[in-house]
């Protein structure tokens, strides 16, 4: 049976989230998701293709430009917004979509992982309306592609 993340409702518009307990220390998977060129290594959604510009780690403040593809290809530039090492990192672009992973250590070696999108603030409510129909299956997806990672 092929491993799944759980979608959980959050009961808020516009407020997603998935979780997944990765058997792999919380350092090796912050450290994996703190490098922008391993974001489309483990993107589920099959828009991330490239790191585009940016820190090799990142960092509070810090911008990064990814390569992306939706129908036609675009680039996004992102800022972390959030930076705990080893506990949790988010970033946003102009819109003010914010992506979200929070490392909870189960013990040394087991992490629960959660990735959360968070469009309330978005600056544009049409151009998010529909995520509630894809963003919570593809963070599923990155959740299950990052623990095969980790764990591979």
């Amino acid at each position: 049976m092929k491993e799944r993340a759980e979608i959980v409702d959050t009961g808020l518009p516009l407020f997603y989230k998935a979780q997944l307990v990765i058997n792999a220390p919380a350092k090796k998977i912050f450290d994996f998701i703190s490098m922008p060129k391993n974001h489309s290594l483990m993107d589920g959604s099959g828009m991330v293709k490239s790191n585009l510009s940016g820190p090799d780690r990142l960092y509070l403040g810090a911008k990064f430009g990814m390569r992306m593809k939706l129908g036609v290809p675009y680039v996004i530039k992102n800022q972390v917004v959030e930076f705990s090492d080893n506990k949790s990192i988010a970033w946003q672009h102009l819109l003010h979509n914010v992506w979200r992973y929070e490392l909870q250590e189960i013990d040394a070696n087991t992490t629960l992982v959660i990735e959360s999108w968070d469009g309330r603030n978005a600056r544009s409510k049409w151009w998010v309306s529909d995520s509630g129909k894809w963003v919570p299956v593809a963070m599923a997806k990155s959740l299950v592609k990052l623990k095969e990672l980790m764990q591979g």
